[in-house]
């Protein structure tokens, strides 16, 4: 009888992580996770709906930071998806608390599956690692580019990421020997909403729910739906040749202002606290002289990344949802959640 392959996923109480580990259970794999506190793992296995005991799935301690644990969840995978990286809801005070638990984690979970004989790792990057520095304007980004990190102002979060990849990258070209690498840079990532529990990503739609906007600065971004984010890694697990690979995850460019209006039209009452007003850009550059969070929105005025997602269509086959069905998706899982009691799905 042949094993079932083994896999260590990172992060596994993470949003993307979620969905993909649903994907590899239900296709039979024997899934590793890391937490940073066992105490979530009964949590964990109830959104999963994997009953305690069973050991299609275990549950491993380790974090970012220590090197504790990270052999044994790795032991006997023939795979790894690093997704575990941090994502903070606000600007951090030094950009430091987000760079080196990124950088140091991504060559942790690489040391591990080289050490334990994976053959490929698939990484969790981001089209930060991509589209930024480059200036005002309108842009069109593939693999090929890199945010360019001396560019003045680049946030912290961005940072992070494109330093974690280039890290990778680097180790794995020095001391990755015969292990494949490849990265999936998924732009702002919306979609179905399972816990309380979710991405900081999210949290974008909650606040123009919760009506946390007044209004609506002159800011875009791309958006992929956390299915489709998994499905890729699930594909880039799969294909052959995938060393040194890099592929895009968007689904399309959506301004705010039409992400709101999208919110009022489809959700109606519900969506009664979703701002209509445009916030001037004077008025946004005015605030940023006091809030480090509009500081950041500041910088992205105006400004157009197109994040090109051909490559992981033409290599791999994958299609993304557009954008309003995954803003749509979390606004109605956000909106169940509010309503249902404490703990629970929101399906």
């Amino acid at each position: 009888m042949t094993a079932l392959p083994r896999i260590l996923v990172t992060g596994g109480t993470g949003y993307i992580a979620g969905v993909l580990i649903r994907q590899l259970l239900a296709a039979g794999w024997q899934v590793h996770t890391t937490v940073r506190d066992l105490a979530r793992e009964p949590a964990l296995r109830g959104l999963l709906g994997v009953a305690p005991g069973d050991e299609q799935l275990r549950c491993f301690r380790a974090d970012l930071l220590h090197d504790a644990g990270w052999a044994e969840a790795a032991a006997g995978c023939s795979h790894v998806a690093h997704l575990a990286s941090p994502l903070p809801p606000g600007v951090p005070r030094d950009a430091n608390e987000l760079i080196v638990p990124a950088r140091d984690g991504a060559l942790r979970a690489l040391k591990a599956a080289r050490d334990a004989g994976a053959r490929r790792v698939v990484m969790t990057s981001s089209v930060a690692a991509i589209a930024y520095g480059h200036g005002p304007g309108e842009h069109h980004f593939t693999e090929r580019d890199w945010t360019r990190l001396e560019t003045p102002g680049i946030p912290a979060y961005v940072q992070s990421k494109t330093i974690a990849e280039r890290a990778a990258r680097d180790w794995v070209a020095r001391e990755g020997g015969g292990l494949e690498f490849c990265a999936v840079n998924p732009s702002v990532v919306l979609g179905p909403v399972a816990s309380a529990d979710y991405s900081a990503s999210v949290f974008l739609v909650q606040s123009l729910l919760q009506g946390k906007l007044p209004a609506l600065p002159r800011i875009g971004f791309g958006v992929v739906d956390v299915r489709d984010v998994a499905e890729l890694h699930w594909r880039a697990l799969n294909a052959p040749g995938m060393a040194g690979e890099r592929f895009i995850a968007c689904g399309g460019f959506t301004w705010l202002r039409d992400a709101a209006a999208l919110l009022r039209e489809e959700l109606g009452d519900q969506a009664r606290r979703v701002p209509t007003r445009p916030l001037p850009d004077w008025a946004v550059r005015l605030l940023a002289k006091v809030s480090p969070t509009v500081r950041a929105a500041a910088s992205e005025l105006g400004v157009v990344r197109h994040q090109d997602s051909t490559h992981a269509r033409d290599v791999l086959g994958w299609v993304p949802r557009p954008p309003r069905e995954a803003i749509l998706a979390s606004a109605r899982d956000l909106i169940a959640l509010a309503h249902a009691p404490a703990g629970r799905p929101a399906r």
